[in-house]
């Protein structure tokens, strides 16, 4: 196969270490980079879900240590993020994690930062937009005060009906600013619809949403999360494997999509455990397509 790998590619990695990371015999995340390249990735997703707790000197050996072997770096902010409570303090303290998870992923060489809207709770959806937009400004406010203005924030689709954050709410939210990127997690997406990504179609209108709404630029380099998710009558109840064979939603879609309109995303795999093996199935189907495409 020619080798046409480079920025202007596809990238893909997991959404934190998957259980080989320690079956190999690895212990510490400055040995992620070593991992993910024998892996055969080029990508991976720090978590700080539960905190901001990785200090500037490790980050930036991390980093050094990505950037050597070309893996893009990218954070997912903390969970506890609400962008749309209606408490005017976790409002400020979602702007202030914003803020400590765009330090982090600078540090590490990243640009991306991966953040949750919040829930609706007794809102109506309209008004928790409403609060989300405010604070998504005063958090670009925020990253603009510290000379942070080339990090990427991706506000996520979420996978629970009740969760601010279906395809319509990010993309109301990255119209805001342009250095706002959707992170289009296709597993909550499915979930949320309750298996409602069935068709070439059905992925073909999120492709289309993102482009008339935000641009052919930002639809082409928009971050992406992927697993198969199982789902309720609320949307999203626990994230599975590629193994599975109940519960979608199916990648090849998504391959054939990225490649057919040139897109270069960065696709983290967030599957449980299985996270880096499933981001190199989807990694080698990418290039199969690329391939075929010549």
């Amino acid at each position: 196969m020619t080798d046409k790998r480079n920025a202007s590619t596809a990238r893909f990695g997991p959404a934190g270490n998957a259980q080989s990371f320690t079956e190999m015999g690895y212990k510490t995340s400055l040995q992620v980079p070593e991992y993910i390249v024998k892996m055969g990735l080029d990508a991976f997703e720090y978590q700080c879900g539960r905190g901001v707790n990785i200090g500037e000197e490790k980050a930036r050996q991390l980093g050094a240590l990505a950037a050597g072997q070309g893996i893009a770096m990218s954070l997912h902010a903390p969970y506890y993020i609400s962008m749309s409570s209606l408490e005017e303090e976790k409002r400020d303290n979602s702007v202030n994690y914003i803020l400590a998870s765009a330090r982090a992923v600078d540090w590490m060489g990243g640009d991306r930062i991966v953040v949750h809207s919040g829930s609706c709770g007794k809102l109506t959806r309209e008004r928790a937009l409403e609060l989300a937009l405010e604070t998504m400004r005063k958090a670009l406010d925020a990253l603009d005060a510290e000379g942070l203005s080339h990090i990427r924030v991706c506000p996520e689709t979420m996978g629970k009906i009740n969760q601010l954050g279906d395809l319509n709410e990010v993309l109301t939210l990255c119209e805001m600013d342009e250095r706002l990127l959707p992170c289009i997690d296709f597993g909550h997406l499915n979930a949320r619809t309750h298996g409602g990504l069935q068709t070439m179609a059905d992925f073909q209108e999120i492709f289309d949403a993102m482009e008339n709404r935000l641009g052919s630029s930002r639809m082409k380099e928009f971050h992406s999360h992927f697993s198969k998710i199982e789902y309720t009558a609320g949307g999203e109840k626990q994230h599975l494997t590629f193994a599975d064979t109940v519960f979608g939603p199916d990648y090849m879609p998504v391959m054939e999509l990225i490649a057919k309109k040139g897109c270069t995303p960065t696709v983290i795999c967030e599957s449980a455990g299985t996270q880096a093996e499933d981001a190199k199935v989807m990694k080698e189907a990418y290039w199969a397509v690329m391939e075929r495409q010549g």
